[in-house]
C-alpha cells in the first residue's frame, strides 16, 4: 500500500473513531496510525502537501482530547515522535499545530500518575521537540507542566526523573519566562538543593542535565557565582570535556556541548577557560571526535569550536591544536584509547566539508565557517602563516572541488559557496597563501561560476524564488569580490572580472546587495560599484531601476503587514539594554557638564544623589517596560498563530461541507440507479423460480449419480493405498540399492589404491633384487682378485730364498699387499652384511605382499557378493604379482 492510500484510509479511520469512539473503530484506527508508521516517512510534514499535514491536525487534535483512548494516544505519540525527525517537522508540529501545549495538557491530565507510560511517552516527545527551542507559556498548561516537572526532579524514581530533567533543561534554556516562573515559586530553594544533590549522581546524563538547568536559573545569582567559582569551574569544564568525548550516546553529548556553549557566553567564564591549564589537550581530544562517522556528533563538536572561536583568548589555541597537532599535548588516562590520536584533525575536518548542506547537522557550513574564522586567526598580524601553510595547500583542492562541481540543489550549493568564498577571502589577505591560491584557480572557473550564479538569481533554475534569489546573490557577490582580489595574480582573471562586471543581470543582484540589511553585503556591493562605475557598458540604468522596485517592494510590504513586521522587528534584550545604556550615559554626561558649569553651589551633591536616583529609576522602569513589550509581542504573535488556525479550520469545514453535498448527490444518483436495478432483480426472480423447479429434478439426478460416484471414490481409495504402500517399499529398496552402489564405488576405489601399492611394492622388490645380483658379481670378483694375490704371495715368498737381496723391497710390497688385503677383506665383510639385509628386507616385502593379496581376494569376494546382491554382472577379478 502506498503512502496516499495509507493516509487516505487514516482519516477515514479518525473520522469514524471521532463518529463512534468504539472499541472497534480505536483498533481500526490504531492498526492504521502502525501501518503509517512503518511507511517510515519521516519527511512527511515537511513534503508541504496538504493531506498529510490534515492527518497530523486531526491526530493532534485526538491526543488532546480527554476521551481519546490510551492505545489511541500511545500510537498517536509514537507516529508523532518519528515525524519530529528535522527541524522544519517540529516547527510545523509546534507553531501550527500547537503541540507542546497539546501535550502538556495531555501530562497535567495524567499528572496524578507520572509512571504511566503514556506521561513518560509525552515527557519524551516533549524533550524531543523543545530542544534548541524556546518555548513560549502562553497557555496555562505549560505553567502547570513546570510544576509537574518541578514535583517529579524531586521525586526518587530515576524513570520518571530523567525525563523531567531533561524537559526542564531544554525549557529553561534562553527562555527569560520560564526562568523568571521557575525564581518566583515558593519551593524554589528546595528546587535547587535537589539540583546540587543530583551533581553527585552516578549517571553523566543526570549530571549534564543538572548542570545546564543551574546554568540557566543561577549563572548571574550567587548560587550560580558559589557554584561556578574560581574553586569549581575546573573541575566543571574537566567533567564537561570528559562528557563530551567519553560520553555513552550522543544524547549526553549534545547537553554536554550545549551546556559548555552557555558557559562561554559568560565573559567571567570565558576568562577562567583561556587560563585553565589542560585546554589544548582537551581540544585535541575534542579535535579527534571528528574522525567519528556520526553526523551529530560531528555537527555539535563544530557547533561547540565555534563557540570557543567566539571567544579571542581561545583563538589562537584551537589555531595551533588544528594546525600544529603534533605540538599538543595529550591527556594521560581520560578513558578510551581509540585512533582519535593517529590522524591529524585537519583531514578529520576537511572530510565533513563534503556532508550535504541541508540538514538538522550541516557539518559542511559549520566547517566552513569554523575554518573562516581560524584562518582569520592564523593568516592576521598576531598569526603565524607558516603554521597554516601546510593545511591551506591540503585544503585548497578540497574547496575548490566545491566550486568546479554544481550541486543538484541551486540553494545548498549557493550556500557552500557564499561559505568557501570567504575562506578564500581569507586566504587572500596574506601574501603566500594568496600566492598558492593563484596556481589553483583559473579565470575560466570564476566565470563559469559567475554564469551559474547569475542564472540562479534571475529564476533560470525550476526552483527560484525571491530567498533564492537572495542567497545565489550573496554567493555572486563573493566570488567577483574573490576575482577582485586575484585579477593582478592570475592570468585572464581581470578582463573575467571587468567582463562579469558589464554583464546586464549584475544589476540584479547588485541591487539586492546595496539595499540590503547586511553591512558587509552593502560595503562589498559598494566596492564593486566602484570597480564598476568607470565601465562603458555597466548597466547603471538598470540598477537604479532594480533598486527603487526592492524599496518600493519592501514598503509595499510593510504597509500590508504593519502587524507581523512590528512582531518581527522587535529589538532583542541587548540591543535595548545597550540602547539604555548609551541614553544613561549621554544624561549623565549633561549633568556633569552642568554641574562643572556651577561647582560653587553648595547643594551640588544633594542634586547629584538625587538625579543619580532618578536615572536608576528610568533604567528599571526601562526594564520593566522591555519586559511588557517582549510578553505583548509575544502575545500578538501567539494571537496571529490561533487566526491562521481558525481561519485554516474554517477552510476545512467549509471543504468538508462542499464534500458532504458531494457525497449527498451522489447518494441520490445512486438511490435511482439501486431502484432500476431493484426492478429487473424482481424479473429475474420470476425466472429464477422456473429454473430453481428444473434444478430440483437435475438435483435428484445428481443424486444418484453421488452415490455411485461414493462406491466409486471408496475403490479408488483402497487403490491408492495400496499404491502408496508400494511407492513407500520401491523407496526404501531404492534407498537401498543407492546405498550399496555408495559402498561399491567406495570400494573399488580401495582396490584401485592397493593394486596400484601392490604395483609399486613389486617393482621396488625388482630393483632390490638387481642390486643383490650386482653386489654378488663384486663379491666374486674380489674372491677372485684375493685368489690371484694369494699366488703371488706364494711365488714372492719361494723368490725370497732366491733373491735375498731384494728382501727388503719385497717385504716392503707384502706389507702394502696385506694392507690392500685387509681392505678388500673388510670390503668383502660389509658387501655380505648389506647382502644379508637385502634379503631380509626382500623377506618382510614378500611378506607385506602376501597380506595384500589376502586383503585383495577378500575385497573380491566382497564386491562379487554386492553384485550378486543388486543383479549385476561381476566380471572376476584377477589379482598377480
Amino acid at each position: 500500500m502506498d503512502g496516499t492510500t495509507c493516509l487516505k484510509a487514516l482519516l477515514l479511520a479518525m473520522q469514524q473513531y471521532e463518529a463512534g469512539r468504539t472499541a472497534h473503530c480505536a483498533a481500526q484506527l490504531v492498526k492504521q496510525v502502525e501501518e503509517v508508521s512503518a511507511l517510515k516517512c519521516e519527511l512527511l510534514l515537511s513534503s508541504g502537501q496538504p493531506l498529510p499535514n490534515e492527518c497530523v491536525r486531526g491526530l493532534a487534535e485526538l491526543t488532546g482530547s480527554a476521551t481519546t483512548c490510551p492505545t489511541v494516544a500511545a500510537a498517536i505519540l509514537s507516529l508523532l515522535a518519528q515525524l519530529a525527525c528535522d527541524d522544519d517537522s517540529k516547527k510545523i508540529l509546534d507553531c501550527n499545530l500547537d503541540l507542546v501545549g497539546i501535550l502538556a495538557s495531555l501530562v497535567y491530565r495524567y499528572s496524578a500518575t507520572p509512571a504511566d507510560p503514556l506521561v513518560l511517552q509525552s515527557l519524551q516527545l516533549l524533550q524531543k521537540l523543545t530542544y534548541n527551542t524556546r518555548v513560549f507559556p502562553s497557555s496555562s498548561h505549560v505553567y502547570k507542566l513546570i510544576d509537574f516537572l518541578m514535583v517529579n526532579i524531586q521525586s526518587h524514581s530515576d524513570d520518571i526523573m530523567l525525563p523531567c530533567l531533561g524537559l526542564m533543561a531544554n525549557l529553561c534554556r534562553n527562555n527569560y519566562a520560564v526562568q523568571s516562573h521557575i525564581k518566583s515559586l515558593d519551593n524554589v530553594k528546595s528546587f535547587y538543593r535537589t539540583l546540587i544533590h543530583f551533581l553527585a549522581h552516578n549517571s553523566l546524563t543526570v549530571v549534564v542535565f543538572t548542570l545546564s538547568v543551574l546554568a540557566s536559573l543561577t549563572l548571574n545569582e550567587k548560587v550560580g557565582e558559589k557554584l561556578f567559582d574560581a574553586k569549581n569551574i575546573h573541575q566543571t569544564f574537566q567533567l564537561v570535556f570528559n562528557i563530551i568525548v567519553n560520553g555513552d550516546g550522543t544524547l549526553t553529548r549534545k547537553y554536554a556541548v550545549d551546556l559548555l556553549v552557555d558557559l562561554l557566553q559568560n565573559p567571567k567564564i570565558a576568562d577562567y577557560l583561556t587560563r585553565y591549564q589542560h585546554f589544548s589537550a582537551c581540544v585535541s581530544q575534542v579535535l579527534g571526535l571528528l574522525q567519528l562517522k556520526d553526523a551529530d556528533s560531528a555537527a555539535k563538536v563544530l557547533e561547540l569550536l565555534l563557540a570557543m572561536c567566539a571567544v579571542s583568548g581561545l583563538r589562537p589555541q584551537l589555531c595551533r591544536a588544528l594546525f600544529k597537532p603534533a605540538a599538543a599535548p595529550k591527556l594521560r588516562a581520560i578513558g578510551r584509547r581509540q585512533a582519535e590520536h593517529k590522524a591529524e584533525p585537519g583531514p578529520a575536518l576537511a572530510q565533513w566539508l563534503g556532508s550535504p548542506v541541508g540538514g538538522a547537522e550541516a557539518c559542511s557550513l559549520k566547517a566552513l565557517r569554523l575554518l573562516d574564522q581560524l584562518l582569520e586567526e592564523a593568516l592576521g598580524a598576531d598569526g603565524d602563516p607558516d603554521d597554516a601553510r601546510s593545511f591551506v595547500e591540503m585544503l585548497l583542492p578540497v574547496l575548490l572541488d566545491f566550486v568546479k562541481g554544481a550541486d543538484n540543489n541551486l540553494r545548498q550549493h549557493c550556500e557552500r559557496v557564499t561559505h568557501v568564498n570567504d575562506v578564500l577571502l581569507v586566504m587572500c589577505g596574506e601574501a603566500t597563501t594568496r600566492a598558492l591560491l593563484s596556481h589553483h584557480v583559473s579565470a575560466q572557473l570564476c566565470l563559469s561560476q559567475v554564469e551559474t550564479l547569475l542564472a540562479g538569481c534571475h529564476g533560470d533554475s525550476p526552483a527560484a524564488d525571491d530567498a533564492l534569489s537572495q542567497v545565489c546573490a550573496e554567493a555572486l557577490l563573493g566570488t567577483l569580490e574573490l576575482m577582485s582580489k586575484l585579477r593582478q595574480q592570475v592570468k585572464d582573471m581581470e578582463t573575467s572580472f571587468y567582463r562579469a562586471l558589464q554583464d546586464r543581470r549584475i544589476a540584479t543582484p547588485l541591487a539586492l546587495a546595496l539595499t540590503s540589511h547586511h553591512r558587509k553585503r552593502v560595503r562589498t556591493g559598494l566596492a564593486l560599484l566602484l570597480e564598476a562605475t568607470p565601465l562603458p557598458d555597466f548597466p547603471s540604468l538598470v540598477l537604479a531601476e532594480s533598486m527603487a522596485a526592492n524599496n518600493a517592494y519592501r514598503q509595499k510590504e510593510a504597509e500590508l503587514s504593519v502587524k507581523r513586521v512590528a512582531v518581527r522587528d522587535v529589538p532583542p534584550p541587548g540591543s535595548n539594554a545597550s540602547a539604555s545604556s548609551s541614553g544613561v550615559h549621554s544624561l549623565a554626561e549633561k549633568l556633569h557638564n552642568d554641574l562643572e558649569e556651577r561647582a560653587e553651589d553648595a547643594h551640588v551633591s544633594d542634586i547629584i544623589d538625587m538625579y543619580e536616583q532618578k536615572i536608576a529609576a528610568l533604567a528599571s522602569k526601562e526594564s520593566r517596560l522591555q519586559d511588557v513589550l517582549e510578553a505583548k509581542a509575544v502575545a500578538l504573535s501567539q494571537a496571529d498563530r490561533l487566526i491562521a488556525q481558525c481561519h485554516f479550520q474554517q477552510a476545512r469545514a467549509e471543504a468538508e461541507a462542499r464534500k458532504l453535498a458531494g457525497l449527498l448527490k451522489e447518494a441520490e444518483r445512486r438511490r435511482e440507479e439501486l431502484r432500476a436495478e431493484l426492478g429487473a432483480q424482481l424479473e429475474e426472480a420470476r425466472r429464477s423460480e422456473a429454473d430453481t423447479e428444473e434444478l430440483l429434478r437435475h438435483n435428484a439426478r445428481l443424486q444418484l449419480d453421488s452415490e455411485e460416484h461414493q462406491a466409486l471414490k471408496a475403490a479408488y481409495n483402497s487403490l491408492l493405498d495400496r499404491f502408496n504402500e508400494s511407492e513407500r517399499l520401491l523407496k526404501e529398496l531404492q534407498t537401498a540399492h543407492a546405498d550399496l552402489s555408495k559402498q561399491y564405488e567406495t570400494l573399488k576405489k580401495n582396490q584401485q589404491t592397493l593394486q596400484t601399492q601392490h604395483d609399486k611394492t613389486v617393482s621396488l622388490l625388482r630393483e632390490k633384487e638387481k642390486e643383490i645380483t650386482s653386489l654378488r658379481s663384486d663379491v666374486r670378483l674380489k674372491d677372485q682378485d684375493a685368489a690371484a694375490l694369494r699366488g703371488e704371495l706364494r711365488a714372492a715368498a719361494d723368490e725370497r730364498r732366491e733373491q735375498e737381496r731384494q728382501k727388503r723391497e719385497l717385504e716392503d710390497a707384502l706389507d702394502a699387499l696385506k694392507k690392500e688385503l685387509n681392505k678388500t677383506e673388510q670390503a668383502r665383510k660389509d658387501a655380505s652384511i648389506k647382502v644379508s639385509s637385502l634379503e631380509l628386507q626382500k623377506s618382510q616385502l614378500e611378506a607385506k605382499l602376501k597380506q595384500r593379496e589376502d586383503q585383495l581376494g577378500k575385497h573380491s569376494a566382497m564386491i562379487a557378493m554386492i553384485h550378486s546382491l543388486s543383479g549385476g554382472k561381476q566380471n572376476e577379478v584377477n589379482l598377480s604379482l
